[in-house]
């Protein structure tokens, strides 16, 4: 017991646990316990890792992983069939495109658009087949009691508060350009008022309209700049 308790004390004593022989720490470790616990946090930590005790998984984890490899296996099915399993050569949206259209040319090629149902005669515009079928009844209604949908008769209301609006602007520059500026502020003010109700309108046009037809407001010093680069004809 006491060979043993100089072996522990001469351990513990010693500078770097990693010049510990393994085969005297195994001797000594019961004592290397009560007079050095940080020694024997260290020689724990060494004996799982070399036993190569494998770890417990986190089931969270495991459930996330499982669940990204389903969502990597839909989106991967959605690609065409040249593209699938190299989800990581896709640089863009273009290389999509670029195989849809070589498959398109090859169908073309071998004769696959010919005699087609319906070949020659005009297309059924009655419904679309792509649009949600709430929204394509719904249009069909509109367009039977000869009415369009908002965002349409919105979109004809801007474009034309535009045309009239630069028109206007363009009569005021003209006069300030030609000497007249006594009324170009109080003409600039009303014309400024008048460009944010349009900007409200479009505001509320991108809200409703489908995705994609948005459009850009007006900007004052664009407009400007857009009439200093007009030259007068000769």
């Amino acid at each position: 017991m006491a060979t043993r308790l100089r072996k522990g004390i001469a351990i513990a004593s010693s500078s770097s646990p990693l010049s510990i022989s393994k085969q005297i720490l195994d001797e000594a470790s019961p004592l290397i316990a009560i007079l050095c616990p940080s020694l024997s946090k260290v020689r724990c930590a060494s004996s799982s890792s070399e036993g190569g005790s494998p770890t417990t998984v986190n089931p969270k984890k495991k459930t996330q992983d499982r669940l990204s490899g389903v969502i990597d296996a839909v989106n991967d099915r959605k690609l065409p069939p040249e593209l699938r399993g190299q989800r990581n050569n896709i640089r863009s949206e273009t290389d999509i495109i670029n195989v849809v259209e070589q498959r398109i040319w090859h169908s073309m090629e071998e004769g696959h658009f010919e005699n087609l149902p319906g070949k020659g005669k005009p297309l059924n515009l009655n419904s679309n087949p792509h649009a949600d079928p709430a929204e394509d009844t719904l249009y069909r209604i509109l367009s039977r009691n000869k009415c369009a949908p908002e965002w349409v008769e919105l979109n004809k209301e801007i474009r034309a508060g535009v045309a009239e609006w630069r028109l206007s602007l363009k009569k005021a520059w003209d006069r300030k350009e030609n000497g007249d500026s006594s009324k170009w502020i109080e003409h600039s003010d009303s014309l400024k008022l008048q460009l944010r109700s349009i900007n409200d309108k479009v505001f509320k046009y991108n809200l409703i309209v489908p995705f994609g037809r948005q459009m850009n407001g007006l900007k004052w010093e664009k407009e400007i700049a857009r009439l200093n680069e007009v030259k007068p004809s000769t």
